[in-house]
């Protein structure tokens, strides 16, 4: 089986929709390459990239010097790649579990195609037919401005990578601009097949397959369930997609990649249990030694997302050693740089801490454009913007799973969780940050629709979710141009 097949089921969630308990589906493994020295392990690891220099994926940085890079199915390099797209990384992984050393590298968005639909209130977008989820985990490429759905338009042909969850939606984690010209691509479950007049459903998209190449099918028939990688580059009557090639994409684990290592972060895309479900596709087990953070086994069920480390056993399961349950993003500072210290591996903004982890993902959107991006990049004056989520013991610090550089701008933005109000002076407190209001100020509802600032002070309480945006008018306080409730 080629080993980008492989990369598809897992990434993808093959054979993965719902809450079926079925086995997944297995195919001869790939190769996986034997320790090139030192000590390791076979290793695999799928997510989004955080860094480069060494491709940093799931908290461990893969050296990749002697690596081959495939991306969308050609041979590449690692310039080719960007923070934020969902690759594979097979290899080895050292006895720290925090280093290792990638002999491939692979890259398959999840779609390229036209823009359907836009929703900026729900923060959705349909694309070729597949609904796209964008939030605080999605980084958007410089040639789309903003940085943000408002910097798209329906008819835009754009690149999409992510991870998919148990109903089939694409949580992306990048989105880029693509030329008119580019080769059309969508990966997904084949539905509604009609064989007859060759057609078939992936998720919104008819696809016309008649004079479509069918490649890796047993009997050369499409059947419903196949999971597909379809291409083409035009559309016919009734806006019908025309294929000009259709690939079965199957594969998994078995009793041959006993021992293997892996990490992988996606969503719980089949749920019996806390000790038996899939994520992405891959079938995952837990056990009394299983550590949990972020939260605990009761956390688990379908559609939260995880990352899982573990090693397969000799059925071709991953037995989890470790179950991380993913930070929410539910912060987002956007502010200029007070101080930086490296030795705790931190920074303030708006008299708030921000801890990076390796887990962060770090990406210079400044002229600067420094590449890869360290915490030893930033200086004080620096304009950031971190999306992350308050430690769990709170005390005002955050932990950023994104930090992007720009250049400097004096817009400042806070979204996070209202610990009081004071309605006298009509101002909020945010992990610490007084948010000032005036005469001027525009208040919002969830769906950007423009409320009083009366409406919005008799709604505001502790816990409430807002989104302040004005201009820093001390080192703890933003005067608000605009404030808005967020879900």
């Amino acid at each position: 089986m080629k080993i980008i097949s492989i990369l598809a089921f897992m990434m993808l969630g093959l054979g993965a929709c719902g809450g079926s308990s079925s086995p997944e589906p297995t195919q001869q493994p790939p190769n996986n390459p034997p320790p090139t020295g030192g000590i390791g392990r076979t290793g695999v690891a799928i997510g989004p990239i955080s860094n480069f220099g060494s491709v940093g994926v799931n908290g461990v940085h893969y050296s990749t010097s002697s690596a081959t890079f495939t991306v969308n199915d050609m041979s590449g390099s690692e310039d080719d790649l960007s923070v934020g797209q969902v690759v594979i990384v097979l290899g080895t992984i050292d006895d720290n579990l925090t280093t290792g050393t990638a002999t491939d590298v692979i890259f398959d968005d999840n779609v390229t195609g036209p823009i359907d639909s836009i929703d900026l209130a729900a923060g959705r977008l349909v694309v070729f037919g597949q609904t796209v989820i964008v939030g605080a985990q999605t980084s958007f490429d410089d040639n789309i401005s903003p940085a943000s759905l408002a910097g798209l338009s329906v008819g835009d042909i754009v690149e999409v990578s992510g991870l998919v969850d148990g109903d089939g939606n694409i949580e992306a984690t990048r989105i880029e601009k693509k030329a008119v010209t580019s080769q059309l691509e969508v990966h997904g479950v084949v539905s509604g097949l009609d064989t007859t007049n060759f057609r078939f459903m992936i998720n919104l998209l008819q696809v016309d397959y008649t004079s479509a190449t069918l490649d890796d099918f047993p009997g050369g028939e499409i059947a419903n369930g196949d999971f597909v990688e379809v291409k083409g580059s035009g559309f016919g009557t009734g806006g019908i997609f025309t294929a000009s090639s259709v690939e079965l994409e199957v594969g998994g684990f078995d009793g041959d990649d006993d021992g293997t290592h892996v990490e992988v972060e996606g969503f719980i895309t089949r749920f019996d249990s806390a000790q038996d479900f899939a994520v992405s596709g891959i079938a995952v087990i837990t056990n009394s030694t299983t550590a949990f953070e972020g939260g605990t086994a009761a956390d688990l069920g379908l559609n939260v997302k995880v990352e899982v480390e573990g090693e397969i056993n000799s059925s071709g399961v991953l037995v989890a050693e470790k179950v991380d349950i993913r930070r929410s993003n539910a912060v987002r500072v956007t502010a200029l740089v007070d101080s930086v210290d490296t030795a705790d591996r931190s920074l303030v903004m708006l008299g708030i801490t921000v801890e990076v982890d390796e887990l962060t993902r770090l990406e210079d959107k400044s002229d600067a454009d420094v590449s890869p991006l360290n915490l030893s990049d930033i200086r004080m004056g620096d304009y950031l913007e971190i999306r992350g989520d308050e430690t769990a013991g709170g005390g005002g610090r955050v932990v950023a799973a994104l930090l992007e550089r720009d250049d400097p701008d004096s817009r400042t933005e806070l979204r996070g969780f209202v610990e009081s109000v004071n309605e006298p002076s009509f101002s909020i407190l945010i992990l610490g940050v007084t948010i000032e209001t005036n005469g001027g100020t525009v208040f919002r509802d969830t769906d950007e629709s423009t409320i009083s600032r009366t409406d919005f002070f008799e709604r505001v309480a502790a816990g409430s979710q807002v989104e302040a945006r004005g201009t820093e008018s001390s080192a703890t306080t933003i005067l608000a141009v605009e404030v808005e409730f967020e879900n």
